[in-house]
């Protein structure tokens, strides 16, 4: 959404309220203007529409007793934890980020993990080269090209392409990180093969509208 530098003339108390309102949302002044008359005019800025979906997120997965989310108003960014049943039950916390782009958005998926074990570590490591293989095949069935990923010490990213209404990308977001919260726990139990995983997962994301 384009910005352009406009002069108004406020008086001095609306300007102070204005400015402490901005700082407790971690706002600037002429960002916290532009929300409060976009809101009155009910137009929906990119800053609204990441907020409505990630509190849209928030309260899908409120009543999950596996993830538990957070998310703190006016930000692009929301993270949810879980608890893997392994020894010091270590977290795994999903972070997404996303920012509005046209009639949809884009931004990532971020896993991260802290843990000293060598052998979790290579089952996590393997399983996300396997979700990797299943999403590039996916795409590839439906004529598109994959998304982006990437593995670090630590953090598996994957890339998001939105290009739908906020309440379905809410819902698939929702969707996408509990049926990857689930799979990754069966995967690292040594509940199902490979082949078992993938026939899971398509099962699982052929239910999905959005297509993340």
């Amino acid at each position: 959404m384009k910005k352009t530098i406009y002069s108004l003339a406020l008086s001095d108390e609306v300007v102070r309220e204005i400015d402490l309102l901005a700082h407790r949302q971690g706002m600037s002044r002429s960002g916290l203007i532009n929300e409060i008359l976009a809101e009155y005019v009910q137009i929906m800025t990119p800053q609204r529409w990441v907020s409505e979906v990630f509190r849209s997120v928030e309260e899908l997965l409120s009543p999950s007793r596996e993830l538990v989310p957070f998310f703190v108003p006016n930000t692009s960014s929301m993270s949810m934890k879980s608890s893997l049943a392994y020894k010091y039950r270590p977290t795994v916390k999903y972070e997404v980020e996303l920012h509005r782009n046209g009639t949809g958005g884009d931004g990532t998926l971020s896993v991260i993990f802290r843990t000293q074990s060598e052998e979790l570590i290579r089952g996590m490591t393997q399983f996300f080269r396997l979700w990797k293989q299943f999403e590039d095949r996916r795409f590839t069935r439906k004529g598109q090209a994959s998304r982006k990923y990437e593995l670090y010490e630590g953090r598996f990213v994957r890339s998001i392409e939105l290009t739908e209404n906020q309440g379905d990308v809410a819902q698939a977001i929702a969707d996408y990180v509990q049926c990857f919260d689930r799979l990754m726990k069966l995967w690292l139990a040594g509940e199902v093969s490979p082949e078992e995983l993938e026939q899971i997962y398509s099962r699982e994301m052929d239910r999905l509208k959005v297509l993340l």
